[in-house]
């Protein structure tokens, strides 16, 4: 005869199945079947003929400004120094056979670069928006201890956060307007997961993901598709990272796992050799919050300390 113990049991069993099914199937679909068997379904060019990247200049903005080209879209690519922007240009142009456009704007600056844009993009048509810009810290601190904390706090929130909600002002309503357009705003794993060290940088970049996912629930029934993108490791300058291995893989790699997840997923690593540190990293979490915290606390200052000592060997070798 079945008893009270078992029926609750059943039920407690029944509830947390149908639980882990719900996200391991999301996953397995958004990760690996959607991206590696499908690939993204979206179509581009047909957004408009205009991408425009801001942060177009290294790393995984470069490589999506590149991407992008690759597929017939025209580029503007927005960053700080016009030298690093014209060369990128020109690499574009002799690789992709499209047209070009450069802008260079400092995003730590005032309200006057938007202004800027604007201009120099009118009658553009553009069709997909790349939000890559972004700064972080120098190497892991404490958030009392950051070198001119107030000017790092002041160009972290400007350039993260302020960036992106000003570039979706200025592009959003003509995508809404067309009812076709496509918005991709790079955060960070950090967001996510438990960031000691990288505090103010991981904060800024949670604000990019929640702003992204609720962007793209307002704007979904009016043909704009709005993905947050939040990679792990990528072998770039501002990460420090050298040589591209499989978990921290280059520019190139990470952008054209990105792209293939645009459409199947809306919030993304963008890589699954990240989501799956992600998922390691959640399940410790689950199982204890504070060793989880401990570890990257640990790791954080193990980077700082190699980082140091990587400046006292340099200023000795210089002496």
């Amino acid at each position: 005869m079945v008893n009270a113990y078992d029926i609750f049991g059943g039920v407690c069993v029944f509830i947390v199945s149908v639980q882990l099914l719900r996200k391991v199937f999301p996953w397995i679909y958004e990760n690996l079947l959607g991206p590696k068997l499908f690939g993204s379904g979206v179509k581009l060019r047909e957004m408009g003929s205009w991408a425009l990247v801001t942060g177009a200049t290294d790393g995984i903005g470069k490589a999506y400004a590149k991407a992008l080209a690759k597929k017939g879209l025209n580029v503007v690519l927005v960053s700080r120094t016009l030298s690093k922007l014209e060369d990128v240009a020109k690499e574009i142009e002799s690789e992709s056979k499209v047209q070009t456009k450069v802008i260079a704007a400092d995003f730590t600056a005032g309200p006057e670069i938007y202004e800027t844009i604007a201009k120099q993009t009118t009658g553009m048509e553009i069709g997909v928006l790349v939000n890559n810009v972004g700064m972080s810290y120098a190497n892991p601190e404490r958030f009392l201890e950051l070198p001119e904390q107030e000017k790092l706090i002041s160009g972290l929130i400007t350039c993260n956060i302020f960036s992106v909600t000003r570039m979706c002002n200025l592009f959003l309503p003509a995508m809404v307007e067309r009812r076709k357009g496509v918005i991709i705003n790079i955060s960070s794993l950090s967001a996510v997961i438990p960031a000691p060290m990288l505090t103010v940088y991981a904060a800024s970049k949670a604000f990019v993901d929640k702003f992204s996912d609720d962007l793209a629930t307002e704007y979904a029934k009016h043909g704009v598709l709005v993905q947050s993108v939040l990679p792990g490791p990528v072998a770039t300058n501002m990460s420090k990272i050298r040589r591209a291995t499989w978990m921290a893989c280059s520019p190139k790699t990470f952008v054209s796992n990105a792209l293939s997840t645009l459409g199947i997923s809306s919030h993304t690593t963008g890589y699954y050799p990240h989501s799956l540190l992600q998922l390691s990293i959640d399940m410790l979490g689950l199982i204890s919050p504070s060793v989880s915290r401990k570890i990257t606390l640990k790791t954080m200052e193990n980077i700082r300390a190699r980082a140091a000592k990587r400046a006292v060997n340099k200023q000795e070798a210089s002496k």
